[in-house]
């Protein structure tokens, strides 16, 4: 059994050329099910019922998950065991009507203007890794990207005197994006002296934007740990992850009258609907206001 998930890793990894996050998302929640079959006695991946699998799902939601990650775990699952079935493995599906649980849908949460920029404004920019943290937190807000897009950055991807980068974003899709003065003189204060430069060290920096204290390209993990510490320092009592500033982004737009489809493009969401929840999100906070503010709400 586990020689055949290991089989199906190598073929997300070189086949179908997932990301490396997509990937070890994949073998973590694979992991998990090939621990429980392994745990209740069941010899192979022929011999796994529907029950089971619903039994396995029921298990997980008792220990607490949360929908939405129960409904990551069906989507693998779902993938796999299909794999199998093409690949002659099984001979019947026992995930193919597998139900993923309902889950709750909330508008995304973002911050206020005020919030954001007392977050943007918290590094000190006397120290390389202030600089770089300032060009990062503005230039993300600016223009919206996700992490992995801009730790991806390389120097060439920057048009610093046009005002723009290129990001290649989820299914290799380029996108041409702008930004404003502010992330642009955090980036030049970045690239002079004392800034990017400083942080190369005796390792190959290559062309990556945006290095670590290593002199190599800033990981995800780093840039999530940086978010941690500047909402600290900002004494910010909202839970914040990079993805809520570009959760922002866009209901910040969309508050001050920016189009819809202007924002789908500018994030590169690959539908309308999911720009629109950000819409939702604007108005349930204008709800949220009203009924703390009106004396008759």
């Amino acid at each position: 059994m586990k020689a055949q998930l290991e089989q199906y890793i190598r073929y997300l990894q070189l086949e179908r050329g997932l990301s490396a996050n997509s990937v070890a998302s994949y073998e973590r929640d694979l992991n998990s099910c090939f621990s429980y079959c392994e745990e209740n006695g069941i010899g192979g991946w022929e011999a796994v019922q529907r029950q089971h699998l619903a039994t396995y799902m029921h298990l997980l939601k008792e220990k607490g998950l949360k929908a939405a990650t129960i409904s990551r775990r069906v989507v693998a699952v779902r993938a796999f065991f299909h794999h199998l079935l093409l690949s002659g493995v099984i001979v019947r599906d026992p995930a193919v009507y597998l139900e993923s649980p309902k889950q709750e849908k909330k508008p995304p949460r973002v911050l206020t203007v005020d919030v954001t920029s007392a977050l943007i404004d918290s590094p000190k920019t006397d120290s390389a890794a202030g600089k770089r943290d300032k060009a990062m937190l503005e230039l993300l807000y600016a223009t919206g990207i996700r992490v992995s897009e801009i730790v991806s950055l390389n120097v060439e991807h920057l048009h610093l005197t046009l005002g723009y980068i290129e990001c290649i974003g989820s299914g290799h899709k380029e996108r041409i994006i702008p930004f404003g003065s502010h992330a642009g003189a955090a980036l030049e204060q970045y690239l002079g002296n004392g800034g990017r430069d400083a942080l190369i060290t005796g390792r190959e920096a290559g062309s990556a934007l945006f290095l670590n204290h290593l002199g190599t390209r800033m990981t995800r993990q780093g840039f999530w740990k940086m978010i941690k510490k500047y909402a600290r320092e900002a004494q910010i009592q909202e839970e914040i992850t990079p993805h809520t500033l570009r959760h922002s982004v866009a209901a910040h737009l969309l508050d001050n009258g920016a189009d819809a489809r202007t924002v789908q493009e500018l994030l590169g969401h690959a539908d309308i609907s999911t720009t629109l929840k950000y819409s939702q999100a604007g108005k349930s906070r204008l709800k949220d206001v009203y009924r703390s503010a009106h004396p008759r709400a």
